[in-house]
């Protein structure tokens, strides 16, 4: 019996898991059950960690494939399949975490203006606007169904087919009405329809045309991508006075702890407001 094809379906079933994340996990166990003397099913816990030893030092490349045994095993356990967990004492490596790249609110603004100079500049307009309104992702932003508009929010299905209500600024409401009118009758059940195989403007489509306006707007092109936008979206907001929970909440972030990256802008913020309030702040000392 094949149990990682089991495990997998459950993640599919259960979880929501996407295909992407279910591509990953199968060649990653697939790659333990292949290396591990004896298989995964016949591993203990040392033999579980010199598998993890043995691997390139690459932080990120051995905590995805820890994070996949401990997620297989624990099913196991759960399914009684197995009496002991071999990676219930594994020790997950610390991932460097780097500061996410973002854009300053000018760079936004120069951006979205540049939008004017290129083709079908109605619906890139609305495109830019959407993520940095609502902090989209470049998936839940080319797939965007129209009975998401809920006229100044959207309704976004995200990863793990979970949903949530992001909100529009009037300016973005604009620019999707704007296109809206524009797009017409198309009977597409995507905002933004494409005639390509998947009917939407596709991942790459977009990542082309940013890359477009980077240029035309004097960013260096290397600069900017869709995350870049969402990233300087969660920056601002934080920078902005917004708080934390609000902004995990309209990223679509499962854990707060994903969400506290963004914290980078932080000392900033209180160095204005230090500067700003405090009593002696101006106060030249002799």
């Amino acid at each position: 019996m094949n149990y990682i094809d089991i495990f997998l379906e459950a993640l599919a079933a259960e979880k929501g898991r996407s295909e992407k994340t279910l591509v990953a996990y199968s060649s990653d166990l697939q790659h333990a059950d292949e290396t591990i003397p004896g298989g995964l099913m016949g591993a203990d816990e040392n033999a579980v960690q010199e598998y993890l030893a043995s691997l390139p030092d690459k932080a990120s490349s051995i905590a995805r494939k820890a994070s996949a045994l401990r997620g297989f095993y624990k099913f196991l356990m759960l399914e009684k399949i197995i009496t002991k967990n071999p990676t219930a004492n594994l020790e997950l490596p610390k991932r460097a975490r780097t500061l996410p790249k973002f854009l300053s609110v000018d760079e936004i603004e120069l951006l979205i203006s540049s939008a004017g100079d290129i083709k079908n500049a109605v619906r890139l307009r609305a495109m830019l606007e959407l993520v940095y309104a609502s902090g989209l992702r470049v998936s839940e932003l080319c797939e965007l169904p129209i009975t998401a508009n809920l006229g100044d929010k959207l309704l976004i299905h995200g990863k793990g087919a979970k949903e949530r209500i992001v909100p529009m600024h009037p300016g973005a409401v604009h620019a999707l009405n704007k296109w809206l009118d524009a797009r017409g009758d198309n009977p597409s059940k995507y905002v933004f329809p494409s005639s390509g195989a998947s009917g939407h403007i596709t991942r790459d489509g977009f990542f082309k045309i940013l890359k477009k306006c980077a240029v035309l707007s004097g960013i260096d092109p290397h600069r900017v991508s869709p995350h870049v936008l969402r990233h300087s979206f969660a920056s601002h907001l934080l920078a902005g006075g917004a708080h934390l929970r609000a902004i995990q909440t309209m990223l679509g972030h499962e854990d707060i702890s994903t969400t506290q990256i963004y914290t980078h802008v932080m000392p900033e913020k209180l160095i204005d407001t230090v500067e700003q309030y405090h009593p002696l702040a101006k106060k030249i000392r002799g």
